[in-house]
This record gives C-alpha cells, sequence and structure tokens, in this order.
C-alpha cells in the first residue's frame, strides 16, 4: 500500500492516540502506587487515600480501551504483511 493511503493515515492517527491514552492510564496507575506506599508510610491520611482510589479509577477507565485497540492495529498491521507476503509468492510462483 502507498503510503498516501487513507486507512494507513487513519491508522496512523489512532495509533497515536493509543500511544497518548496507554501513558495517561499507566501514568494513573503509578500515581496510585505511589499514593499507596505514601499512605501506607504515614497511617494512610484520608487525603492519600483519596488520591490513590481517585487514580486507580481513572487507570481502569482509561487502560482498557488503548489496550484492546493496540492489540487490533498490530494485528491489522500484522494481516496486512501476510497478505503482502502471499501476493509476492503467488507472483513469484506465475
Amino acid at each position: 500500500m502507498s503510503a498516501d493511503d487513507p486507512v494507513l493515515r487513519h491508522r496512523a492517527r489512532l495509533a497515536v492516540g493509543v500511544r497518548i491514552a496507554k501513558r495517561a492510564g499507566y501514568g494513573a496507575l503509578l500515581v496510585a502506587i505511589v499514593a499507596f506506599g505514601a499512605a501506607a508510610a504515614t497511617g494512610f491520611p484520608r487525603a492519600l487515600v483519596a488520591v490513590c482510589i481517585a487514580a486507580l479509577v481513572a487507570s481502569c477507565v482509561i487502560l482498557p480501551v488503548p489496550i484492546v485497540m493496540g492489540y487490533g492495529i498490530r494485528a491489522a498491521e500484522r494481516a496486512e504483511r501476510d497478505q503482502g507476503r502471499e501476493r509476492a509468492e503467488q507472483q513469484q510462483a506465475r
């Protein structure tokens, strides 16, 4: 496929969004882990517990979609490569 293919452009835009969403989700998970550690070290003050819970909920809400979409993007790219390989083998066989 050519570089100006609208499907490839759309897939590339989706991949950028997926990367950003994964960073946000995993960043929220990191905040939850750090907040939990700090809360455990200081006797579980309400503010740190609230930050931990909010960050954990945020990561649980954000992460599933980009993870699944990332798998889908990689599967589409793999299928496209395999299809191109099959075409090349068929043309060589002729």
